[in-house]
């Protein structure tokens, strides 16, 4: 699957480094905790999937990294460099063993089907 990203000889060389840089710094932070960790939940206060999100993995005894970024007025423009370097426009944003997994209700039917088992074993 190849994800269409708008190829860097279409940016201007002026303009080339501050978009390679851009919230830099929260997607090493994010990449880091998924190299380091087998669960990683990326969230944000107020909104209910991430608590939902962690409350399955607390109901199975899973061991997860939790990581918050602001809520729905703050933070927003680090959270839209997350979802453009995921492709996945909603929180939580998982990861499984280094592979996203997609958010909330992808998690729930993984361990319904016991492919998290599967994934964790």
């Amino acid at each position: 699957m190849t994800r269409p990203i708008l190829d860097e000889s279409h940016l201007h060389p002026a303009i080339r480094d501050k978009v390679s840089g851009l919230h830099a710094d929260i997607l090493r932070e994010v990449a880091d905790a998924v190299a380091r960790n087998a669960v990683v939940v990326v969230g944000m206060k107020v909104n209910p999937f991430p608590r939902k999100a962690r409350r399955l993995l607390d109901a199975k005894s899973i061991p997860y990294v939790y990581l918050e970024y602001g809520s729905y007025l703050n933070q927003w423009r680090r959270r839209t460099a997350l979802k453009m370097w995921t492709g996945w426009p909603t929180l939580p944003i998982i990861f499984v063993k280094g592979v996203m997994i997609g958010g909330a209700d992808d998690l729930a039917r993984l361990i319904d089907s016991g492919e998290l088992d599967r994934l964790l074993a």
